[in-house]
Formats: C-alpha cells, structure tokens, sequence
C-alpha cells in the first residue's frame, strides 16, 4: 500500500509529436520525468520536398505512449493532461475523417507536415502582397507556415478542398481528438496562420491572397474560438478519448503549443539562482531558449514588440502570457548532420566501430576528433573547411528558401578523419547560424545574455560547447532532457488548475542540470570563422547573380 504521502503526489501527462515519433511523459509538481515512453511515426516522401504523415498513425501512437506511461499509476493522481506538436497542417472533412493532401488520392496520408515545402511559389505571391500580417512574421511568411499550403491544396487538390470541414494545426488537432472541441491555441494561430493578438483574422489578407473561402464561413475551418496555451479546453477528456489513451475522463485538458513553443517553456522559467549566471539578476528577457531537434528554433521574449527582419514574430503571449515572442530558426539542424554523417563514405566504417565500442556514432565521433586534434583545441581543426548549412533554405534571418549548402575545403581524403572533420565543421556551422540569428535580434533590441538548450542535440557535448564558444555566451542545459515533454506537462499543470499560472509552473517544474561556459581564449579564432561564414553566402548570392545572366 503506498503512504498517504506517496498517494498525493500530483502528476501530469505531457505528450510530444515530434517529425519522427511520438512520445509521452509522467511528470510530477516538482517537474521530475517520472516515466516516458517513445514510438516511431511514418513520414511518407513521395517526392523531393513532400513530407506527408497520417492523423490517425499519429493518434494511434499518442495513445499507446500514453498507456505506457501511466500503466500502474493510481488514476486519481493524473491531474492534466498537454499537448506539444510539429506545426504540420491536418486536413479534415465535414465528418472529421482524413481528406488527401496528395494527388494519389491517399486520404490516410491528410497531414503535410512543417518541413514540407511544395508550396514555394504560393508563399513567394503571398510575400509580393506586402501585406500589413507578414509584419509579425518577420517581414516574410515561411514556406513551412499554413496560408501558403492552403493556398497549394485550392490550386492543386480542388476535389479536397470542396470537403474541408476543418484545416487544423496538429497541436489543435490533438486536443480536438482528447476533447472533442474545435478551439485553436493562440500559440498555433498567431505563430503560423496570421492570426494577431489585438485583432485576430484580418479579412482583407485572406481575401488578397486569393483564400476569400475562409473569410465566407466566419473562420470556422480555421478556427474562430481561440484559447490562451495552457488554457482548459472544453469540459476535460471525453469518455471515448480517456478510454483510447488510458487516462482518467473528465480530466484537464491544455490548449496545446508547438513543440519548439513547448520547449522553451520547459526551460526559460527556470530558477537560476547560485549557478553565477549573467540572466540570475535579470529579467527573463535576457534569455534565449533554443530547442534542438530535425531543426532548431530560437526563443526570445520581450516586454514590448520587437520586430526583427527576418525573424518571426513578434507574437503577443504565443509562448510566456504577457510577453511578446521572436523565434528564429533553422530548418534542418539534426537532420543536416544526419546527412552529412550518413552520407560519407566512411560512414560503414565509422559505424562499426562505434557498434564495437557500444558507443553511439556521435560519442565515437567526438572521442574520435579528441585523438586527432594533437595539442590543438578541437575546433581549430576546421581552419580551412567551412560550411554554409543552409541545405534546405535559410529560415532565419535570410529568409530565402532557395538559398542551398556549401562546403569549401574538400580533399581526396576518404577516411574516419575527414568524416570527423565535416561533422565538426557542421556543427561548427550551425551554431554561427545561431550566431547570425542573435545577433540579428540584438540588432533590434532584444538584450540576451545567456542561452538555455534542450532538445536532442543537447545532449552531444561538441554541439553544446561550439554554441557556448562561438556566440560567447553561456549555455545552460536543463536537468530534465526532456523538456519539451516537461514543457507539455507544464501546460497540463496549468489546465488542472494547481498552479495560478504559467509562470509559476514553469518556475517551480523547470530545473536546471548543467552549465557550460564559453572559453573567451577562442574568441579570436571563431571571430575570423564567422567572418568567413558571412562571405559564403555572399559569394553565393554573387554565383547565382552571374549564373542569371546568362
């Protein structure tokens, strides 16, 4: 029998949609990960830049995680239940049954998912409008936002969109499924469809890009009823949805956030007190939550707006209620490095070995640079090979989709070495990207000082320290690797209505692990590497000027 301390124990479920698989976690009051589970979800391709997935996989699997987490767990201590996910689009008909967003007519296959790019020439007419929305979005709509996909599935799949009942943000979509109510979350409206705090749809928008449709039905494909993250959703679990996911009926359910967005309220709150943190007597708004993952994203709050070009937001309470929200990002970060490894072609070696040694590829890789580096720091290897990461466009602060990678420095080398150089130039490239980034948002008056990473290129120690190093600042890592599903959790602690607000559930659930210093001594060294990385895409720009010519 458990003591009556252990039976009052409060516990929440935060459950994350990533791009690749599904996972849940149980989370008690103090923010500990008490139990978490993962499963893979399927990402069709069915060609270069369409990335497609199925509402009903990703629901099959969001309840089996959730079974498994909470197997065991005395039903009466599950107080709130959140949801995190991709800003990937749902399409739905008049009866909620999935709808194809392909031309094969695949009506499993209804949901497009944020890293999809079909819709170029869509969102490069909806930038040409200038219209007064795509001032809060960093002065340029992404490919990867909803209006521009929208837009693509009127043009290209009419027979569909003649069935729309609902377009939902996957987030949305999730809480529609636990509650049975249609509410969109600010975060998913305001971030990726448009919507602005003060005056939410903007009619004249919709109807300039040619989606008058929506306009007609008052909104409510899209959604008319709004609720702030964290918010409770309808009357809780429905008893359908509590039986499939295995949680208690009738319990909290959380307007959702975006994974990135769920991320960042898993960390920025934390108490930093003792650790000799330049943000410890500062404001929130000194600090920058980056989430690390298939891409990462940037998190800056601010008291008042700030624009900043090419920048999304700013975003009126999308993350932190109260606070205005820029986040920039980067398309494809893990997933770069991915490519890149794999597609070496001493990948295979570099792979058994790493089997051999029971390490993880990427462990094997950092010990290996430790034994070719000789008495020089590490990233000092990569003097002359640089990279420009930008393999699927440049998301911020650029904003150019069509810009592409570069490497410069190749040899004929095609050993374990040369594969090990490339992957610390990667990394090395993606966090002067991150430098670019926050130098952008200093620019427009954003004060940071200290950065805050989670997600899974947190937990490889190269990337960490090459953020600390090459922007100077201090990186604090979370204690719970898992904050985006804290982050989730945080929001079902909010919907149940044990904490007064978000604010003070992110402060007491947010817990800090370690902090990594940058060493000044390199300063120099990646001040000269970043110089570089500005003339790569210069000089790109400048190719395919000369290549236009023609």
């Amino acid at each position: 029998m458990p003591s009556e301390k252990q039976a009052a124990v409060k516990y929440y479920v935060g459950v994350d949609v990533g791009s690749a698989s599904v996972r849940a976690a149980l989370v008690d009051g103090a923010g500990t990960v008490v139990a978490h589970a993962e499963q893979p979800i399927q990402v069709w391709e069915p060609r270069p830049d369409y990335y497609e997935q199925s509402s009903a996989d990703i629901w099959a699997a969001c309840c089996s995680v959730t079974k498994e987490v909470v197997r065991g767990v005395d039903a009466s201590q599950i107080r709130g239940l959140g949801f995190d996910a991709t800003c990937s689009l749902v399409v739905v008909d008049k009866q909620f049954q999935p709808l194809a967003v392909n031309s094969e007519g695949q009506s499993h296959r209804n949901v497009i998912m944020w890293m999809d790019h079909r819709a170029a020439s869509q969102v490069k007419r909806i930038n040409a409008t200038q219209h007064r929305v795509l001032s809060y979005v960093g002065g340029a709509m992404s490919v990867e936002m909803q209006p521009p996909k929208l837009l693509w599935i009127k043009e290209n799949l009419p027979e569909s969109w003649e069935k729309v009942g609902y377009f939902f943000d996957l987030p949305d979509f999730l809480s529609w499924k636990a509650t049975g109510v249609t509410a969109r979350s600010l975060c998913t409206v305001v971030c990726k469809w448009t919507y602005t705090s003060d005056r939410g749809w903007d009619d004249s928008f919709w109807k300039m890009i040619g989606l008058e449709d929506l306009v007609k039905d008052k909104y409510e494909k899209i959604g008319n009823h709004v609720l702030s993250p964290g918010e409770a959703v309808g009357k809780g679990l429905t008893a359908g949805a509590a039986e499939e996911l295995g949680l208690p009926e009738g319990i909290a359910v959380a307007a959702s956030l975006i994974d990135a967005h769920a991320g960042g309220l898993g960390v920025i709150g934390a108490d930093v007190k003792g650790h000799n943190l330049p943000c410890e007597n500062q404001p929130i708004t000194s600090r920058v939550a980056m989430i690390c993952g298939t891409s990462s994203c940037h998190m800056g709050v601010s008291e008042t707006p700030i624009f900043v070009p090419g920048v999304w937001g700013p975003y009126f309470s999308a993350m932190v209620p109260g606070l205005w929200l820029n986040e920039g990002g980067q398309s494809a970060t893990g997933k770069l490095i991915d490519h890149v490894v794999r597609g070496h072609v001493a990948f295979p070696e570099l792979e058994a070995k790493a089997e051999a040694s029971a390490h993880s590829i990427y462990t094997y890789l950092n010990s290996h640079l430790d034994l070719i580096k000789k008495s020089l720091p590490v990233g000092f290897l990569t003097v002359d090979l640089h990279v420009w990461p930008d393999f699927h466009g440049n998301r911020s602060p650029l904003t150019d989709l069509t810009l592409k990678g570069m490497v410069v420095g190749l040899t004929l080398s095609r050993g374990l070495d040369e594969l090990a150089l490339i992957y610390l130039a990667t990394i090395q490239a993606i966090a002067l990207g991150t430098r670019h980034i926050l130098e952008a948002m200093q620019a427009a008056g954003h004060e940071i000082t200290t950065l805050f990473l989670c997600g899974g290129l947190s937990k490889n120690p190269l990337f960490v320290q090459m953020h600390a190093d090459i922007t100077g600042k201090p990186v604090v890592l979370s204690k719970e690797v898992e904050s985006v599903l804290v982050g989730a959790a945080i929001l079902g602690a909010c919907a149940s209505g044990d904490f007064a607000s978000i604010q003070e559930a992110m402060a007491k659930m947010g817990k800090i692990g370690k902090v990594v210093q940058p060493n000044h001594e390199h300063k120099r060294f990646y001040d000269k590497k970043y110089e570089v990385f500005l003339k790569l895409v210069e000089h790109q720009r400048e190719y395919r000027s000369i290549m236009n010519s023609v």
